[in-house]
């Protein structure tokens, strides 16, 4: 059966690397990257590796579609191609061998077998396949070889990277303009609060652990939600722009650093511990005092005067003081009551760890004594 097919002439840089080593850079329309290049999910025949691709994630290529369809998009990193040598590099002319047309077959005929494969880049290829868009164009950087080994071997090294820490991630994601993965969207301003906090004046100053803080001893990702939590429900809501998600900077780290002041004095002597050494500044207490605060101001917001709008340094100080005698930050049992079958729930200080069962059980702990006290 012969299958028709003709010729796309892509305008190609011939790049030499090793010796015999070619790389080709070019830009091609994204939805025609599936036309002329197939993902070659990972599967075995047998006792042999077939393909070396990861299958596709739905939720990561939605994020990468979302931006792909927002305003001025744009995606700097080139998709990775594996070409078949029925691809071939044409040069511009006789005097200069590194620019000129990469020639690909194309066809629309089922059977026949696409040229290329995708050796990084799937998820933003099918986020580009999907998009409500009539033209993005992709960077492209493509080699050719018919062997196996070799589309596994670039595979490995381009995904074998290490991904970009999370501290350095949070303390950019305030400065960018455009639309960023759902999730460090949804921490650009609690983020911004965050650095505020640690590089303005306050208790937390150089406390917090950033990329460019390492000598921190908070982690930024409790402080990070931690604010998050106040925002969405808590004391911070009350200074929140339910259309944009943000709201008064100032007041907001004013009631902030106010209630750290608080706890800085009330817990004098654990204030100044690591975390190794005390639990108030370890993930779980910055989550449970956190939590503390939101009750603290909800219980007076509305209710008490001079609590409606930003309270003072000594109005939390009274507050905390009142569950400073059930507190085992650094030394101690915490004792947390009974469990329905009567058994005793009980920990000692450095056995809390920053996992969610044990920010719960103080949490609770906290805010149900600071109701009955």
């Amino acid at each position: 059966m012969t299958i028709e097919f003709k010729h796309l002439r892509v305008p190609a840089l011939r790049i030499k690397q090793g010796p015999n080593r070619q790389l080709f850079s070019l830009a091609i329309e994204g939805k025609q990257i599936t036309d002329i290049a197939s993902i070659s999910r990972i599967k075995r025949g047998g006792e042999e590796l077939l393909g070396y691709q990861r299958p596709e994630v739905q939720k990561h290529i939605l994020e990468i579609q979302r931006y792909i369809e927002s305003f001025n998009p744009m995606i700097p990193n080139p998709v990775i191609i594996a070409f078949d040598n029925r691809v071939y590099f044409e040069p511009a002319n006789e005097q200069n061998d590194t620019v000129g047309y990469l020639v690909i077959p194309v066809s629309d005929d089922n059977d026949f077998q696409k040229p290329g494969f995708i050796v990084d880049g799937q998820q933003r290829t099918a986020a580009l396949r999907d998009a409500q868009i009539q033209s993005f164009v992709m960077p492209v950087s493509a080699f050719i070889t018919d062997n196996d080994a070799d589309q596994r071997e670039q595979f490995m090294l381009v995904n074998s990277t290490k991904p970009l820490p999370k501290t350095l991630l949070h303390e950019l994601a305030p400065y960018t303009e455009g639309r960023l993965p759902s999730d460090l969207q949804a921490r650009k301003f609690p983020s911004l609060l965050t650095q505020r906090l640690n590089y303005g004046e306050g208790p937390l100053k150089g406390k917090i652990k950033t990329a460019t803080n390492p000598t921190g001893i908070i982690a930024d990702t409790s402080i990070i939600k931690m604010i998050e939590g106040s925002l969405k429900e808590g004391a911070l809501y009350h200074f929140r722009d339910p259309e944009t998600g943000m709201g008064d900077e100032t007041k907001m780290i004013q009631i902030l650093n106010n209630f750290w002041t608080a706890v800085s004095l009330v817990f004098k002597e654990e204030w100044s511990l690591p975390p190794r050494q005390s639990r108030l500044l370890h993930g779980v207490g910055i989550a449970s005092l956190g939590a503390l605060l939101d009750e603290i101001y909800d219980s007076h917001h509305g209710y008490t005067v001079g609590w409606d709008d930003v309270p003072t340094v000594m109005q939390f100080e009274q507050e905390i003081i009142e569950i400073k005698p059930i507190c085992n930050w650094s030394k101690g049992v915490w004792d947390f009551g009974m469990e329905i079958d009567g058994t005793k729930i009980s920990r000692k200080w450095n056995d809390l760890q920053n996992l969610s069962k044990d920010i719960s059980l103080v949490t609770d702990y906290l805010v149900n004594g600071y109701r009955v006290g």
